[in-house]
């Protein structure tokens, strides 16, 4: 099964934001090259909020680019399989921390933000990603700052669609 094939059953399984789901779908049947970077009308991502739920608290990245305290993850890659392994080896590779699981149960949001130029679009497929115990982060090159914070501080820091992620995810905890 290819990467798009995988995405597409994924969407298909994803209960909950029916009208976005919805327009995910609509987008890859209309752009076969839709799960990547180069798809000008927008692209397919793969995000993954590292949780420690022992502590109450997330890993949180400061993206290098746009400067926004975000969950990990990013662009879809030919060696990713499936959406799963995309969002942990981007959860992976952002946080520095072996050993990390994806939660059960698919992904846990979806989320389309507009991008700058010469793409318009990002679908986010978001995951909830657990720590293991006694988890150390180490920052990758892709990130001005990696730091935990308390599900309260959340708020606090970061913009909407990474407080709803994060409600999805303890939702399901």
């Amino acid at each position: 099964m290819s990467l798009y094939d995988d995405a597409v059953l994924v969407l298909k399984e994803y209960e909950g934001q029916a009208e976005l789901r919805q327009a995910y779908l609509d987008h890859l049947a209309a752009h076969p090259d839709g799960m990547w970077k180069a798809c000008g009308d927008g692209h397919l991502t793969a995000s993954g909020l590292v949780i420690d739920p022992e502590r109450g608290r997330v890993l949180l990245t400061l993206h290098r680019k746009l400067r926004m305290w975000l969950q990990m993850g990013g662009h879809c890659e030919p060696g990713d399989a499936t959406l799963r392994d995309a969002a942990l080896r981007e959860a992976t590779e952002e946080s520095g921390i072996a050993g990390l699981s994806l939660m059960p149960g698919g992904p846990v949001r979806l989320d389309r933000h507009s991008i700058p130029a010469p793409c318009h679009w990002h679908f986010d497929v978001q995951y909830a990603v657990l720590a293991p115990p006694g988890a150390v982060q180490e920052i990758s090159d892709e990130s001005l700052d990696l730091r935990w914070f308390a599900y309260d501080e959340v708020a606090g820091v970061a913009d909407e669609s990474v407080v709803r992620l994060l409600e999805a995810a303890r939702a399901r905890l």
